[in-house]
Parts: C-alpha cells; sequence; structure tokens
C-alpha cells in the first residue's frame, strides 16, 4: 500500500520533488493571501464590540492554528525518524522547527496587540495564551538540541523525543478554554457545528488561512531541500549539483 513512498526516502528524490512543488506553493500562497488580507482589510465588516481591531483576526487565528499544526507535523515525523530511522523525516524536524517558532512568536504578539484595546493589558497569565507559550519553548528546546551535538544522529534522536513529549500541549492549547476559566474567548472557527461569526468574516479568514498554509508550505520546501543537501553534502549527486549551479551562474 505505501510502496508509493518508498522512491521518496531517497534525499536526491525529495530534494528534486520538492523543488517541482515550490514554485506552486509560492504562486498558490501569493494569490490566496492577496485575495483574502484584501478581503479581510477592506472589505470584511468591523465587529459590534471589538470595532476595527477585530481585523487582527486574520493573522492571529491562521498563525495560532498553523503553530500548534506544525508542531503535529513535527511531531509525527520525530515518531517516524525513531521508529522507522528516516533520516529525512530528521531533517523535517529541522526544517520545521524555525518555521513553527516564528508562526508561535507571530500568534504571540498579535495576541498581545488584540488583547491591550479588549483586556486592558498586553499580557496576563491566561491558561491559553500561557500554554501558547510553553509551545514556543518546546519549538526553541527542539532547535537547541538540535545544535547542541556534534553528532547530528544524537541531535536528532534527543530533538525527536522532545518533539514527541511536547505533543501533550496540544490539546491543553485547544481546550484550555473550555477546561479553565479563561478571559480568552471560545472556538469560533475550529468548532465541529457551524461557526459563530457570519459569512463575510469567515470566507476572508478560510482564504488567509490557506494563503498562510501554502507560504508555510514554500519556506519548508526550501528549508528541507537546505537540509538535504546540507546532511549529503559528500554524497556523488549533492557535488554534480553544485558544479551544475557554479556552471549556470558562471562560476
Amino acid at each position: 500500500m505505501w510502496k508509493w513512498l518508498h522512491p521518496y526516502a531517497n534525499p536526491e528524490v525529495s530534494y528534486h520533488f520538492t523543488g517541482k512543488l515550490i514554485p506552486w506553493f509560492s504562486a498558490i500562497s501569493v494569490i490566496l493571501l492577496v485575495f483574502g488580507l484584501g478581503l479581510a482589510l477592506a472589505f470584511s465588516p468591523a465587529d459590534y464590540q471589538q470595532g476595527e481591531s477585530v481585523r487582527i483576526f486574520y493573522l492571529h487565528v491562521p498563525a495560532a492554528m498553523l503553530s500548534m499544526g506544525i508542531y503535529l507535523g513535527m511531531a509525527i515525523a520525530a515518531l517516524t525518524a525513531l521508529v522507522w530511522q528516516m533520516k529525512l523525516a530528521e531533517a523535517s524536524i529541522a526544517a520545521l522547527a524555525p518555521i513553527g517558532a516564528t508562526f508561535t512568536a507571530i500568534a504571540l504578539l498579535t495576541g498581545a496587540a488584540w488583547g491591550k484595546p479588549m483586556w486592558g493589558t498586553w499580557w496576563i497569565w491566561d491558561a491559553r495564551l500561557t500554554s501558547e507559550l510553553i509551545l514556543l519553548f518546546l519549538y526553541l528546546g527542539v532547535i537547541a538540541l538540535q545544535n547542541a551535538f556534534e553528532d547530528k544522529s544524537l541531535a536528532g534522536k534527543a530533538a525527536s523525543v522532545l518533539a514527541i513529549v511536547g505533543v501533550v500541549n496540544l490539546p491543553i492549547i485547544h481546550y484550555s478554554v473550555e477546561w479553565w476559566n479563561t478571559l480568552h474567548q471560545g472556538a469560533t472557527v475550529s468548532k465541529f457545528e457551524k461557526p459563530s461569526m457570519s459569512t463575510d468574516m469567515f470566507i476572508p479568514f478560510i482564504v488567509c488561512f490557506f494563503g498562510f498554509s501554502f507560504l508555510v508550505a514554500r519556506i519548508f520546501g526550501e528549508r528541507f531541500r537546505a537540509e538535504i543537501i546540507a546532511r549529503n553534502s559528500m554524497r556523488p549527486w549533492v557535488k554534480t549539483l553544485v558544479l551544475e549551479q557554479e556552471k549556470t551562474n558562471g562560476v
């Protein structure tokens, strides 16, 4: 059943396949973000309680959702690396961690900017905010472990273990507004039933979310290819690739 995946365990095949996808990810993300942010900033209605500040929603919520989604993807890659000893899975973790940390930081910063006019303070030790901050520390911990050992194999295993252990924080983030008395509003777009927001706001959000998702895929593709090159620098195909690029650039 999974035989079609086997060729992509080859670093050279994955490198070239990812390179073919990157232009598509770039084009789709640009189109969706221009359209989605245009709708969000110019045409979506202001909230009857929050006014114009609600527009932070179109950046904050996608960033928060992606911060958790990226971590889940990183944890799946970590499990794959530990169980099946796939080196490309370790490369995926190294590529994903800085992206996830960046989107977590964006979620925290935009949340602070949104919280100031709503709650009267930039920060409060709210359950949702605190667990999201812990997520940022988990990302930074994975990055630190990857750079703490000269042995890349040992570094990959240590980072993989932390990535898997940190998964316990994801349901805490998601359900924190239900489990504890919190200032943070409840779920709006991630509910199983109909989202509790107007269509005029929901459509721009969905477009923005997928736009940022394809942006993440584009950035991941570039970082993943760089990790493959760095981890296979002595392979003949990498040396051939470098020589071809040097000829193309006239070096």
